[in-house]
């Protein structure tokens, strides 16, 4: 949630804090601000309420505002509403009214996180003089570094510590000191930061994206840490003050990457990117015909040493980890269990040796995920981690490391990422089955080249939009929809319910197919839009059978099958095919036609497709 951008250097520094706030939108857009010194006392502090443009028209695309070092924020709103006052940056001294124009304060800040005892920190500054003009968590961090910088004067490096210890919660921040101009200051705890460096110049941000078209080399700043960013260095410090040798990352996406190229939406864009997201996916562990799982971390020995498997996630990773059960129990013969990360540490799991935990999330950043594996590693169990961003706060904890190879995703709702994830699910059900002696060489082989196939297939998927964006348009109104499936295909269904409903705001529902009767059907009216999902061939005729009841009872019908189950079209009122595949791996197909019915349902009606209300790409918050 938000998006945090930095820089000090040689050029002005307003307009490539709006690039980099331009590319982290899709964090949060509520609201957005910017703080600009110039080398005097005064720091220049504009913010507006709305999307990114409403700030940029007020200063010119940057332009309007002097100076060489700056910080930047769009908001996703968590404490107080959006509005100018609420918006970031915040400053320490008594202001009124929004918080904006020339201020004198000796701090001037930025962050995304949640400060969960701020309020108690309030009244401890209330007691020494403060006063407050937001309602927001952010300006009580800011006053409070204020108050350990004046209290203790031994600089920006005990301020920020003597802060961090203080408060509970988690926090990415940056930082200006009146006393050091062109200078940014940062500090950490569970929400992401990285900083970039090039020629005479320094960045932060909150995600990879932001700084992109300027540098590749980048930094990722540790839990707990802090950074001092002055023009072309970067210098790091533990919460004792001691400075801190980091190792520079290249980064190797390109700008172009980050880029819609031609597409009217990011999501578009990205829906297109699956073949090639699959594709990098598997070849980075699919070689010279078998897989190669040594640089995940496994060995055929370790594998076969695992009793049970825990994926733990959240949102479209979790319906991953849905799907994946299903293949890696009917493969490899290992129980496994699903599990929400929001839910996973309040129940207490009974984990023991020999369990397995797989942590699943694009961003390696997501809050409730990242406190999953914390507490499988307290347990002493082992961890597994596929996520999609290099050097993020879960693949740096895990044991193991999965990289999905989907480039930058930019659109809120998820496509390619799950996409990567999903293949990631079968390489290791595929790989499992054949440690453990539960397929032949020979199914293996088969199952390898199924998988190889999968981009392609994808890609002939992606040739029939034009006949989904005609269903959309004529089904543009509908207030309700239900996707019915069994088995593989209830996952499928989850998935493609989360897109329409994230997106177009049509109210939608996934069940497995088996339970209308138990409550489900007395839903249905006269006009009610039903997908069924049907590409398991020993549960197609019962799913048949649900949608013949419900049909019945005034459902208007769409089935999604694979080419060759033609009788369908004899029950339903509109179909869309899949090319044939293994059934194990049809929810890599079959999800695609939902992808872009959510897509063009959101388009019919009228919405801001990359950018759907209430959301943010990476919930970085609890």
């Amino acid at each position: 949630m938000c998006g945090i951008v930095g820089y000090t250097g040689g050029r002005q520094a307003g307009p490539i804090l709006l690039e980099g706030l331009s590319r982290l939108e899709y964090r949060g857009y509520d609201s957005a601000g910017v703080a600009v010194r110039d080398g005097s006392s005064l720091a220049e502090v504009v913010k507006a309420k709305g999307r990114l443009k409403e700030l940029s028209e007020k200063i010119d695309g940057g332009r309007a505002l002097a100076g060489t070092c700056g910080i930047g924020h769009t908001r996703w709103a968590t404490h107080g509403e959006p509005s100018q006052t609420n918006a970031h940056p915040h400053v320490s001294g008594n202001c009124t009214g929004s918080g904006s124009g020339p201020v004198e304060s000796e701090v001037v800040g930025v962050h995304n996180g949640i400060i969960e005892n701020y309020q108690e920190l309030r009244e401890k500054l209330l007691k020494h003089g403060y006063s407050f003009y937001s309602q927001t968590d952010t300006e009580v961090l800011v006053k409070l570094v204020d108050y350990y910088y004046k209290k203790y004067k031994m600089g920006p490096v005990d301020a920020l510590a003597k802060t961090m210890v203080r408060v509970r919660g988690s926090y990415a921040l940056c930082v200006m000191f009146r006393d050091y101009p062109g200078e940014i200051w940062a500090a950490r705890k569970d929400s992401p930061m990285i900083i970039g460096t090039g020629e005479g110049e320094t960045f932060a941000a909150s995600d990879v994206p932001a700084i992109l078209k300027y540098t590749r080399s980048v930094y990722y700043i540790g839990n707990l840490e802090m950074a001092r960013l002055t023009p072309g260095e970067a210098h790091f410090y533990n919460l004792d003050g001691e400075e801190i040798e980091k190792k520079l990352t290249e980064i190797k996406w390109d700008a172009e990457a980050a880029e819609k190229g031609g597409f009217e939406h990011f999501m578009m864009k990205e829906i297109h990117e699956q073949p090639k997201a699959v594709e990098d996916t598997l070849n980075s562990v699919v070689k010279d015909g078998r897989i190669d799982l040594s640089a995940v971390g496994l060995s055929q020995e370790e594998i076969r040493s695992i009793s049970q498997i825990y994926f733990v996630a959240c949102g479209s990773a979790y319906h991953v980890g849905m799907a994946s059960q299903y293949v890696i129990e009917d493969l490899a013969g290992i129980p496994v269990r699903v599990e929400l990360a929001s839910e996973f540490r309040y129940r207490n799991p009974l984990l023991k040796a020999g369990d397995l935990v797989v942590l699943i999330s694009q961003s390696g950043e997501t809050a409730d995920t990242l406190a999953a594996l914390r507490l499988a590693k307290e347990k002493g169990v082992r961890t597994l981690a596929i996520v999609n961003v290099v050097g993020s706060s879960i693949a740096r904890e895990a044991d193991d490391v999965f990289y999905t190879l989907a480039g930058p995703e930019i659109s809120v709702a998820t496509t390619k990422a799950y996409s990567a994830q999903l293949a990631a699910g079968y390489v290791l059900a595929v790989e499992f089955a054949y440690a453990r002696d539960e397929i032949s060489k020979e199914q293996y082989e088969d199952y390898i080249r199924e998988l190889r196939e999968l981009p392609e297939k994808i890609a002939r998927t992606l040739e029939d939009k034009e006949r989904i964006q005609w269903f959309a348009a004529k089904y543009a109104n509908a207030q309700d929809a239900y996707l019915i499936g069994r088995g593989l295909d209830y996952a499928v269904c989850l998935e493609g319910s989360l897109k329409m409903k994230e997106i177009s705001y049509i109210h939608s529902e996934a069940y497995a197919a088996g339970e209308l009767k138990h409550g489900t059907i007395s839903l249905i009216e006269d006009g009610t839009l039903v997908i069924g999902v049907l590409t398991q061939k020993e549960l197609y005729e019962k799913t048949v059978s649900n949608l013949v009841e419900v049909k019945s009872r005034g459902a208007y019908l769409m089935g999604l099958t694979s080419y060759g189950n033609y009788e369908i079209e004899d029950t339903v009122n509109f179909t869309v095919y899949i090319p044939k595949t293994d059934p194990h791996f049809a929810a890599s197909l079959a999800v695609i036609p939902l992808q872009l019915l959510g897509y063009y349902l959101s388009v019919a009606r009228g919405l801001d497709v990359d950018k759907p209300r209430n959301l943010a790409k990476s919930v970085t918050v609890e």
